[in-house]
């Protein structure tokens, strides 16, 4: 045997095994996903590509060819969907169509078989086992309710009934990333399968921290697993029982100062090294029951999370503040549907939904050393170093000397945000309207209720000392020695916020879409109106912020009172006249509370099936007025993140889909979205020392919504050799596409932004019978990109973009 042959089987031994091998494109036909797959969805009546949604399907394999392998990977590879990859797993900031969330509520829902993720803190998890994934744009919120209004994405995991044997998954990348994977399918009879995996990921991190000799910030591993279970006790019953666990831990925020002047960034450095875990369980049962004119379904839901995240929070080599956030969510929801059998003139789908959640929240600021420089400054210029008194034809020069002791101030926040939701909700749709043969119109309204509460106890204390001292003068002159009214004495002050606020919503959610279907699967146009909003909520982050004003009035306050007694008796008058006292703290309600945010969605748009099926088309124009935008900055101290309502926004656009089959081994597809999302009616306040209450009124009207890329588009393309009989190799599939997003502006001014960028991405699969070994690479030409922008105390600071990374990947199946 000869060294060529000698290697050839050496690389093919381990593909040998098992039994997985991907659908050959055998004709000159894009394949339909919902065809070949078959999905449970307890509230469609029709195949999605049927409705009138803007709708992209991907399947396990549109899946493996562009690498998709967390939520983030989405970003412009469904048109108009922006999802930056920055922070940690936390963070899953989804953006479509203008309408997106970088804290608080999502306005982006999500699904996994049929199970709401309530909090976006869980929407990050290992794709190892995932067998679809839908995206549907535009407000969702008839059928899906609050924290849809941009959207939903479905996600599917593959059913032991579809697949049977054992998947094994071991690979390995540039900047040590290693993971692995295996799940076993098997089917019992004919009516229970169940299906077991697990999977460890480890991720070597890409970025340095300057600060802390060059170590790197975003290492991480994650381990978990997923169980699941299909019982059929009769014909029209179906039991789907899905429970999952995930834990992970990583480092992340890899934030460098950036130079507005010449755009340069700095390697990130900064003193405390931060990270994040979480531990994550979700637990789903879908009840089924298949009745002679209707299918009747109960999909119960369970989600726990637990986390910590710690935060060098100035981003610095100094040791100025820090925050440990910490999360433990347990939340229940029910939903029960029923909906209408395809075939009839009238469909309808109604239910009710309800769910609750339980949120509790840590989140302690840690001020140190520098910190305490700074607060030392702040706080001792609030009480005046000098107060001039009229005495006469003198002048009593009354001198205060603050000095705070405390070296490290902690900020304690505990807070409770429980929240209740329930709905009901109605949809129909009547075809064949005035006898025309495939004219349908669709009407829908969901009556949705959330109550909203917030137990919050935050409070800190601090050392401190004053001394007082007196001269006299005339003429601006000293006379005399100065007079000793008070030694210096150490103080205490205490200050905190300890309350609860609720506050409920009422919401009606309709939709009416009138649409044409042409006959004989060759597409639909159609016309819709919708309604969607995203919830209101709390800020628990502006409590630091609420108490640093507060800890200046009761410092104040505190300290008039504390040094009356103490100050001689001839100088009380003088000193109770002329020292200041502090204002009014801050209202806790009206700093933390925003409002829920609406938008209206008017869309038209089609979906096209061409040429015998060869290509596949998807297009749609939209316009969405948004009101009570809600927008995230950080507080006007710098020393946390809020979310604000700004008025109005609105977006206009459009997109398109196409996917087609060239030759028998040939298949292209590509995608293009188009957003101009402005705001309409956003005025607000921004620092000004210069002017007399310390703020200006600033408006941004006309202004470009952030994180809102105006382009994104993906062209992708795959190509099959297939091997003669008894070749070595069965096949070789070569897959590369290019994404891209852009502009990208960061902030309100529009002053700082992302041009249009675009990364390349490929795969090279060599397939034997049973398996497959994949050479891939991202980012191949190293693209230079930010990812993520902010700006905090006085500074700028960015994310770049992950650099070229290639690796090797082994499937098979047992």
């Amino acid at each position: 045997m000869n060294k060529s042959k000698l290697f050839a089987f050496a690389l093919m031994l381990p593909l040998s095994i098992g039994s997985m091998r991907a659908d050959d494109v055998d004709t000159l036909k894009v394949v339909d996903i919902e065809e070949v797959l078959v999905i449970a969805a307890p509230k469609e009546n029709r195949k999605l590509r049927e409705l009138p949604n803007a709708v992209t399907l991907l399947s396990q394999q549109d899946m493996q060819a562009a690498q998709i392998n967390s939520i983030k990977n989405l970003t412009a590879l469904v048109p108009n969907i922006y999802i930056p990859d920055y922070g940690s797993r936390l963070t899953s900031a989804i953006y479509i169509r203008g309408i997106g969330s970088r804290i608080n509520t999502p306005a982006v829902g999500l699904y996994v078989d049929n199970i709401p993720y309530i909090d976006k803190s869980a929407f990050d998890f290992n794709y190892s086992d995932i067998e679809r994934i839908d995206v549907l744009r535009g407000p969702q919120a008839t059928l899906y309710g609050r924290n849809a209004m941009g959207g939903i994405i479905k996600i599917h995991t593959k059913s032991p009934f579809s697949y049977q044997g054992t998947d094994l998954r071991i690979g390995a990348g540039t900047r040590n990333q290693y993971n692995a994977s295996v799940t076993h399918y098997h089917r019992i009879s004919e009516r229970f399968a169940f299906s077991a995996g697990g999977f460890y990921d480890y991720a070597g991190g890409f970025f340095r921290n300057a600060a802390l000799d060059n170590k790197k910030i975003d290492k991480g591993q994650s381990a978990g697993g997923r169980l699941r279970g299909i019982y059929l006790p009769g014909e029209n019953w179906k039991l789907d029982l899905n429970i999952s666990y995930e834990y992970s831990d990583q480092g992340g925020y890899p934030y460098g100062l950036y130079d507005k002047e010449n755009g340069d960034v700095a390697q990130p450095a900064y003193s405390d090294e931060s990270s994040y875990y979480r531990n994550l369980l979700n637990a789903g049962l879908n009840v089924e029951y298949q009745a002679r004119n209707f299918t009747l379904s109960a999909v119960t839901g369970y989600q726990f999370l637990k986390d910590r995240m710690f935060m060098d929070q100035d981003f610095t080599p100094d040791h100025i503040f820090t925050l440990e956030q910490k999360q433990k969510i347990n939340t229940i929801s029910e939903e029960i549907v029923m909906k209408s059998k395809e075939g009839s003139r009238w469909q309808w789908t109604t239910g009710i939904f309800g769910f609750y959640q339980w949120l509790n929240t840590t989140a302690p600021v840690m001020f140190e050393e520098d910190g305490m420089e700074m607060l030392n400054q702040m706080l001792g210029s609030v009480i005046p170093s000098s107060i001039p008194v009229q005495a006469g034809p003198m002048i009593m020069d009354i001198r205060p000397v603050v000095n705070v002791t405390t070296t490290r101030l902690p900020i304690n926040g505990d807070f409770k945000t429980p929240l209740l939701n329930g709905a009901l909700f109605h949809q129909s749709t009547f075809r064949d309207l005035f006898g025309l043969d495939g004219l349908s119109f669709t009407a829908g309204l969901r009556l949705d209720y959330e109550k909203m509460k917030m137990d919050y106890d935050s409070g800190t204390a601090m050392d401190y000392t004053v001394a007082i001292t007196g001269q006299m003068s005339m003429g601006g002159r000293p006379t005399g020695a100065p007079i000793n009214m008070m030694p210096e004495t150490p103080l205490n002050v205490k200050s905190g916020y300890k309350g609860s606020i609720s506050k409920d919503y009422l919401q009606l959610l309709p939709k009416f879409a009138l649409q044409y279907d042409f006959g004989k699967n060759t597409g639909n146009v159609y016309a819709t109106v919708s309604k969607g909003y995203r919830s209101g909520g709390y800020n628990i982050q502006m409590f630091s912020d609420l108490l640093q004003t507060s800890l200046k009035n009761d410092m104040m306050n505190h300290t008039k009172e504390t040094v009356m007694p103490i100050v001689p008796d001839q100088f009380k008058d003088l000193v109770d006249a002329n020292f200041p006292s502090g204002g009014t703290n801050p209202d806790a309600k009206a700093a933390t509370l925003y409002k829920p945010e609406q938008t209206w969605n008017y869309e038209v748009g089609t979906h096209l099936n061409l040429f015998r099926n060869r290509l596949r088309a998807d297009a749609s124009l939209f316009w969405l007025e948004t009101r009570d935008q809600q927008i995230s900055r950080f507080a006007l101290s710098g020393l946390g993140r809020e979310t604000v309502n700004a008025g109005k926004s609105r977006s206009l656009g459009g997109e398109i889909s196409l996917s087609g089959v060239v030759t028998t081994n040939f298949t292209l597809n590509a995608s293009y979205g188009y957003t101009y999302a402005t705001f309409k009616d956003y005025v607000t306040n921004e620092i000004d020392e210069d002017s007399e209450n310390g703020f200006k009124e600033i408006s941004y009207n006309g202004k470009y919504v952030p994180f809102v890329p105006k382009h994104t588009f993906s062209l992708g393309g795959q190509y099959v050799f297939h091997m003669n009989p008894g070749h070595w190799l069965d096949r070789i599939q070569v897959n590369a596409n290019y994404t891209g997003a852009g502009r990208i502006y960061w902030t309100e001014q529009n002053d700082v932004s992302q041009s249009l960028y675009g990364t390349l991405n490929g795969r090279l699969s060599f397939q034997k019978g049973n398996g497959q070994i994949d050479f891939w690479v991202r980012n191949a030409l190293d693209k230079d990109y930010a990812a993520f922008y902010f700006e905090s105390m006085g500074n700028s600071f960015m994310q770049k973009g992950r650099p070229i990374q290639a690796g090797i990947e082994l499937r098979c199946r047992f």
